[in-house]
């Protein structure tokens, strides 16, 4: 049996009790859970739980929409502009209408997790009314004031917002929902009193050539991890400017060029050091690229926090 997530991708719904439904995602990359509460009329709240490459909405909204999403970890691309795109990372939150919601959303990192808001405006609006008397917060309003146009709005504020958010991810099952509503509520005051800056500083967004270069560069690195190539290299070889690649390869993959490759380099060492004992520590280091055992290991050591050779003990 096949259900809709509330503003989002079509999922299997699993399980379903006292207003909580359980829906899973799964394609050729991995899976995925969405986890929904109906709060009150009108508002939903999910848990968003992701370690895929990628998944296909299907979803149309058919209504008038309100949703807040905040990463709470991952990275996940979406439409910022026609053919256009720009990234959720760690902290931020991403308001819209769901108006482009349908297509394929990827996730860079392979996993995304974090929190789901909506609203169905013409019956949250009504029902907010009646949860709490004189509620000084416009739906409708704060709606137009963060959603005026057909893309998503990105906002980085990491202030009150963050502690909002963050107390919504443990919360003791008996008092979720009333929990819910009462974060829900401060956050509504909380979007309603914040003042937006005349001149907004835009979310750096990237053309889909731009992108779809920066993701070449990625997997060519992964495919030759053993060489090393220059920034300036890499530029020439997938005519891309210098500076372009730099800012679009940290936006997509939230690190540099060279802070990714060292941590891909280490997590391949990982599993050369675990499935590969005959191999000693020096031919692993030429496999992922260093030429000096001593090098490989003080960069083994910052990522894992242990040496190669500590690391291969505590996994016998």
């Amino acid at each position: 049996m096949k259900e809709e997530g509330f503003g989002q991708a079509r999922g299997i719904l699993l399980a379903k009790s006292d207003g909580c439904s359980v829906y899973q995602f799964r394609n050729e990359t991995g899976d995925g859970t969405m986890t929904c509460y109906e709060v009150f009329p009108g508002a939903m709240l999910s848990f968003n739980d992701f370690h895929v490459k990628y998944f296909d909405s299907e979803y149309v909204p058919g209504r008038n929409m309100f949703v807040i999403d905040h990463c709470r970890e991952g990275k996940m691309e979406y439409l910022a502009v026609e053919n256009a795109y720009a990234y959720v990372g760690a902290g931020d939150i991403k308001m819209d209408r769901r108006l482009t919601h349908t297509g394929r959303f990827v996730f860079p990192s392979s996993h995304y997790h974090g929190l789901t808001i909506g609203f169905d405006m013409e019956i949250a609006a009504a029902a907010l009314a009646e949860e709490v008397k004189d509620f000084p917060v416009d739906l409708i309003k704060l709606q137009e004031k963060y959603c005026p146009g057909r893309y998503p709005n990105l906002i980085h504020e990491k202030g009150a917002a963050e502690h909002i958010f963050g107390e919504l991810y443990q919360v003791p099952e008996k008092i979720r929902i009333p929990y819910f509503k009462i974060k829900i509520m401060e956050l509504l005051l909380y979007l309603d009193a914040l003042e937006l800056p005349k001149e907004q500083e835009e979310r750096p967004y990237y053309y889909k050539t731009q992108v779809e270069k920066v993701k070449a560069i990625q997997a060519f690195l992964a495919e030759h991890m053993a060489e090393n190539y220059t920034q300036e290299d890499l530029s020439v070889r997938f005519e891309i400017p210098l500076t372009g690649m730099k800012n679009c390869f940290k936006s997509v993959y939230g690190m540099s060029i060279g802070a990714w490759l060292t941590d891909y380099r280490m997590n391949r060492a990982a599993e050369f050091l675990r499935a590969d004992r005959e191999k000693s520590v020096a031919e692993i280091a030429g496999l992922v690229g260093y030429d000096s055992a001593s090098k490989f290991a003080i960069a083994f050591r910052k990522i894992m926090g242990m040496s190669p050779v500590e690391y291969r003990s505590a996994i016998r």
